[in-house]
């Protein structure tokens, strides 16, 4: 299997996982709550990880021996990979949660 492809089933391994800590069935929070801007919510989480992905890049070119501390770059190439999932599931009002009288920018409908 190409490494990509193992990249993909891990992020649907990764987005399985956490959705049980944060949408349990124990719990009354749904994964749109956490959007209230919808689609704009999604991509400046989006931004600010890559922005985190481009800090850490332009270190570890300057300092050879610089180490994350916490999660690596793959991790947050597969924390983007489940926000573009999570964009295109708001875009087509497939989120759990989701307001169906909502547009992708959680506004109202006209």
């Amino acid at each position: 299997m190409k490494y990509s492809l193992e990249v993909l089933k891990r992020a649907a391994e990764v987005q399985s996982a956490k959705s049980n800590d944060y949408q349990n069935a124990n719990s009354r929070i749904k994964q749109a709550d956490y959007y209230c801007r919808g689609c704009s919510t999604i991509l400046d989480t989006m931004h600010a990880k890559v922005l985190r992905m481009q800090s850490v890049m332009e270190a570890m070119e300057q300092d050879p021996n610089y180490a994350q501390n916490f999660e690596s770059l793959e991790d947050s190439c597969i924390d983007l990979i489940n926000y573009a999932s999570f964009f295109a599931s708001y875009m087509a009002g497939k989120m759990d949660g989701q307001d169906p009288n909502n547009d992708m920018f959680n506004r109202k409908k006209k």
